[in-house]
Formats: C-alpha cells, structure tokens, sequence
C-alpha cells in the first residue's frame, strides 16, 4: 500500500531542500545580526530557527534512525545546554564558549566513529562496476573513498577540537594553571610526531586497514595533540585559541556533512569555518603576531619580567590615589575615556561603570570607551559585557578610531586593562609584546589606573604605563572602586 500522498509530499527530496535552503538563508541573516550588540539578539534567534528548521529537514529523511534515542538525546542536551546558558555569569561566558565549542569537536568525532563502525570490514573501499557482453553489474564494496577521507578529517580535527578546548577551559576557569606547560624545546617536536601518528593511521583507514584498535589509535593520538597544542600557550593568547579552535570544529562539521550528504551540516560547519578562521586572523593582527607564533606557544601567563628598560623596582614611584581624589579629577574634566579589560569582568562591575558614566555627563563630561580587539578572555568580551550594562553603542570605539582621540582627552580611566595598555609595545624592542598595537592611553593628559595590585596581566610583564607621572593608581576591587568613585562624584 503506498504512503498517504502528505506524507510523501513531505518526506520527498525536494521538500527537505527546501527547508534547508530556508535554513541557510536563517543562518547567514543571523550572522549578518551578530555583527553589532543592538541586532546580536534577533541574529542569534534568527540562527536559532534556521538550525530548529534544519533539524527538522533532517529528520524528515526517509528511514531515519531511533526516534526513541533522538528523542533521548534532544532531552539531554536540552537539560544541560538551557540551565547552563541561563545560569552562566557573564565573566565565565569565555569558559563556556570553549566547552560548549568542545562539545562540537568531540560529537563530530564520535559520529565518524560510528560511520567506521557502521560500514565495517568495507571501511575504506569503493564502489565497482563491472561490465561484460551480456550487461553490467554495480558491486558496492564500501563508501566512497571520499566518505572515508571526510571522516578521517572529521574524526582528526573533532578530536583535537574537543581535547583542545577542554584545556583553553581549564586555563579559563583556573582549573590548570594558566602558564604554558610545554616540554620545553621538545614540544615542537611532540606535537610533530603526533600530528604524523594521527595522519599515517588515517591514510592507512582510508586506504582499506579494517581496524577499529587503530581507529581508536588515531582518536587517542588526536586527543594527545590537542591537549599538547593548547597546553603550552599562555593565557594571554586564550581569545586567539578560542576563536581557532572554533574553527576547527566548524571545518569538523563541514567535513562530517561531507560524509552523510548532509547540506546542514555542510553549510553551517563552513559558516563556523569561514568565520572563526577571519576571526581568528584579525585577532592575531591585533597582536601583531603569527597565528604560527600563538600555536607554538609558550607566551603568556608565566612570571612577570620587565616591560621596558628600567621597569620593575628600578622604574621609578608609583603614584596612588583615592576614589575622592579621582572624582574631582574625572567632575572637572571635559573629555574622559573609560578603558576596560578583563578587571572589570571579574569585579562584574560593568553597570557600576555605567552608573559613573551616566553622572559624568549629567555634568557635560564627554564619555567613550576604548575597546581593544582582544582585551578580556574571548573576542568580542567588553562590548557583551557593556551592551548588558545599556552602554549606547556608539560610545564603543574600536582601537583604530579612538587612539587618535587620547592626545584631546583629559583623563583615561583604565580599569584592569593590562597588556593592552602598555607602551612597552610601542618603545621597547626588547618586549615580547613589541610591535602589538594598543590602546595608546600614555597620550592621554592623565590617567587613572584601577587595579587589585601592581600583578602583571596574562601575558606575564610588567606595564610601565604604570610608572608613568600622569599616571595615578586606585587600588582595590573594580566594581567596589568604581562605585565609591560614583558616591564621591554625587557629593561634588
């Protein structure tokens, strides 16, 4: 008995595509949202309904597997993935980017996995057709050897992607510690012969070696050079590592829809690719090195060593202040740039800074932000943390645009930015950070630095902005400085 005629209409090839045209249509217009704090919502929902739309096609597939298991599975992640997202503050939204990223990389890899399992002792070998007087004859003998290479890669680059991210979150949440942990001039060595390991058993799968222990082999090889690649890179490169580990996972996907003729899969893992890869790349412009340089790690998070030729005890006195004297320096100003960083994240001090915007220029005082493309732990870090605290959006000025503004500012007031903040990138060759563009607040007429202590930021130096004679530093917890300063303010 044939099938009711709505019931083929939906499940028919052409229906499914185009839902998931709709779907990618979703996808890019939600990207497109992202690009900006006042449409990053309706991007992200816009995404959203594309992938339900996307699902759903999938599952329409004829001859679909256990609904009972995707049932169980949608339930799960629903259970975890809702309350985790809801609940997170936004000082550990870096710590869950990674592991949610994590958790991409290493479902990729489980459903190559599966597919090697799936197409047993023919794993690896191809379709043949035989042709003779009387006719032809189609022998499958396996996947095409195309299937069999995606997976691989998939299987590869999951693997490292998730064992990789499990790290960066460790470093992240302080788990492990964040300095680089490398085997010294060994590692490049290490993660050479790693990376031949994992793609000598993956040539030999796909050539036709039916061999689930080696199939293991190379995940387990996988893992060990995604954990010896992130390992030895410092904290100060995490929003690099980040961004190219998500990539990793976009191209994982990609190469996994390769696999199952999945156009989702396909489309979505490419868009992740794409974007993560550019990302990644501004991102280490910014810092005026190689994404090479950053993999090789070793930079960042260790103990502090001189920024400059003089810095350290012989650099010079720092000059504190207290929250009354730095109200009346910021009532009687004109021009004042608020410089965050990863400081005010961890005080969660973002609305408090708001709250001290919004009564300097109750006063007439001109308030922008200066925001560096990689201060704090995740790209993009400050403009969510103010976007959440109704900061305007035009009051957000990338480094390029409000650099040539300090000259005509009377105070910068720097709250917890460290490296990003420090001239050592501009007058010392010596520096590891020499050459990194930064926020140039030593133009600025003066400067008020609020910080816990005189601890160097992640990459481990010591900022000579600091010793500065415009320079004057209020110490102290952020929100808790910011909010006295605030209370000061109302008593002028």
């Amino acid at each position: 008995m044939s099938p009711p005629l709505a019931t083929s209409f939906v499940q028919s090839e052409s229906f499914i595509y185009v839902l998931y045209i709709v779907a990618f249509a979703l996808f890019i217009q939600g990207l497109r949202g992202l690009s900006g704090p006042t449409t990053a919502v309706r991007g992200n929902r816009t995404a959203a309904v594309g992938m339900a739309i996307a699902v759903v096609a999938t599952l329409l597939n004829p001859g679909e597997g256990n609904w009972g298991l995707i049932a169980l599975g949608l339930a799960l992640g629903a259970a975890v993935g809702v309350p985790a997202a809801r609940n997170v503050k936004m000082t550990a939204m870096p710590q869950m980017v990674a592991l949610f990223n994590g958790v991409g990389g290493g479902a990729v890899a489980l459903i190559a996995w599966v597919e090697f399992r799936h197409y047993g002792s023919t794993y690896g070998s191809h379709t043949v057709h035989l042709i003779g007087q009387t006719g032809s004859v189609t022998i499958t003998v396996g996947p095409p050897t195309y299937v069999a290479i995606f997976s691989v890669f998939a299987a590869i680059v999951g693997s490292v992607s998730f064992w990789g991210s499990n790290i960066a979150f460790g470093k992240l949440q302080e788990v492990i510690p964040g300095r680089p942990i490398s085997f010294g001039s060994a590692q490049q060595a290490v993660n050479l012969v790693l990376l031949i390991l994992a793609l000598a058993a993956g040539i030999d799968l796909v050539a036709g070696a039916h061999s689930e222990a080696l199939f293991i082999g190379m995940l387990i090889v996988a893992a060990l050079l995604g954990n010896a690649v992130v390992l030895p890179i410092g904290g100060a490169d995490m929003p690099v590592v980040i961004s190219l580990l998500n990539a990793f996972t976009g191209l994982s996907a990609a190469a996994t829809g390769m696999a199952l003729d999945n156009p989702a899969l396909i489309v979505a893992g490419m868009i992740v690719g794409a974007s993560g890869s550019i990302l990644t790349n501004l991102m280490a412009t910014a810092m005026n090195r190689s994404i090479p340089a950053i993999v090789a790690g070793g930079f960042g998070g260790g103990g502090a060593v001189e920024g400059a030729s003089g810095a350290g005890e012989h650099a010079g006195t720092v000059r504190s202040t207290t929250a009354a004297d730095a109200a009346i320096q910021l009532a009687y100003a004109s021009r004042v740039v608020v410089v965050p960083g990863y400081g005010m994240a961890v005080a969660q001090a973002q609305h408090a800074v708001r709250e001290l915007a919004s009564e300097l220029e109750a006063r007439g005082v001109d308030v922008k932000y200066a925001i560096h493309p990689v201060a704090g732990r995740m790209p993009g870090h400050m403009n969510v943390l103010l976007a959440e605290a109704d900061v305007p959006y035009d009051q957000l000025k990338e480094m390029d645009d409000i650099n040539p503004e300090f000259q005509r500012t009377d105070v910068s007031l720097v709250i917890g930015a460290n490296d990003v903040t420090n001239p050592a990138a501009k007058n010392t060759p010596s520096s590891p950070i020499y050459g990194m563009p930064i926020l140039e607040v030593a133009d600025s007429h003066s400067v008020i630095v609020i910080k816990r202590s005189m601890n160097p930021g992640f990459a481990g130096i010591e900022n000579e902005l600091y010793f500065d004679s415009k320079t004057a530093m209020l110490f102290g917890d952020a929100k808790s400085a910011v909010s006295e300063i605030a209370a000061e303010l109302t008593q002028l």
